[in-house]
């Protein structure tokens, strides 16, 4: 009777400790966007030189 009421309560903590996780997990949708965890540079110098007209571009290679 002893190990009975032992294996229960083990199952039963488990069982807690699994809900718990459960709606640790829920609390956020995974796969959401957070655009503070990328690191955004802006437009680079090719898209700069296409975009801004009048000026040179200095992105022709040396050949």
């Amino acid at each position: 009777m002893r190990a009975a009421s032992l294996i229960a309560g083990l199952l039963r903590s488990a069982a807690e400790g699994l809900l718990k996780f459960l709606a640790w997990i829920g609390e956020e949708p995974i796969g959401s966007y957070r655009p503070e965890a990328h690191y955004m540079r802006g437009p680079g110098p090719a898209w700069q030189a296409k975009h801004q007209p009048g000026q040179v571009a200095s992105l022709r290679r040396a050949r």
